[in-house]
């Protein structure tokens, strides 16, 4: 691919890195979006990990973003296993199904391996992980902080085997629990783009309520 940078996210990029997710993400799931709003407020939370967030340029256009934050896996016996989720992840419209996304998340998994991190746990789609080697939860023994197994809960263990031989519960940032009425302040203060209904919404709401027994 043409002059592809992959380098890590610096607060020159915040702006047009907002802005490209709110793009990227715009009715995709439901009318509007949230992640242009969690991707503006994780970077001031402790658990945001600013040494893994890398941003995607093509011939200096940002086209691709990816963020991470610290998450834990927690055993039977309560042992704790400090872990680290990505999202959100997104291309500029225009870019996708180029490849970009799976650049950044390669990149970034490698750099995750060399800081020392055993395991990398996401909420996602299955159709777009798989091949990255991630499996369902539900296959490496981890379930949700409330004992389930949801379709896109997805596990990719950095250190081959480190999870064998123990059930874990997942528990991510608190950051994502975002307060929908703050989403919508932060709206009024960009530009106005109309909410709309698709029938992808639908099939997502399918796909996060499925599990796996």
């Amino acid at each position: 691919m043409r002059d592809l940078v992959i380098r890590p996210e610096e607060p020159r990029d915040f702006a047009a890195a907002d802005a490209l997710t709110r793009e990227a993400f715009w009715n995709l799931y439901r009318p509007g979006c949230d992640e242009h709003y969690l991707a503006h407020v994780m970077r001031a939370h402790p658990d945001y990990l600013a040494d893994l967030s890398h941003v995607a340029e093509l011939d200096g256009e940002l086209v691709g973003s990816i963020q991470y934050t610290r998450s834990r896996l927690t055993d039977e016996d309560g042992r704790r296993l400090d872990t680290v989720t990505f999202g959100p992840l997104c291309v500029a419209p225009g870019h996708q199904r180029a490849g970009i996304g799976s650049r950044l998340i390669a990149h970034t998994r490698e750099l995750a391996v060399a800081a020392g991190y055993p395991v990398l746990v996401i909420l996602g789609d299955p159709h777009n992980y798989v091949k990255h080697g991630f499996k369902n939860g539900k296959d490496l023994n981890v379930c949700t902080a409330d004992g389930k197994h949801p379709l896109g809960l997805l596990v990719l263990e950095l250190t081959p085997g480190v999870l064998a031989g123990h059930s874990w519960r997942f528990q991510e940032s608190v950051v994502f629990d975002l307060d929908q009425a703050l989403v919508e302040a932060w709206d009024q203060t960009l530009p106005a783009k109309p909410k709309e209904y698709q029938y992808t919404q639908d099939l997502f709401s399918m796909m996060i309520r499925a599990v796996v027994e």
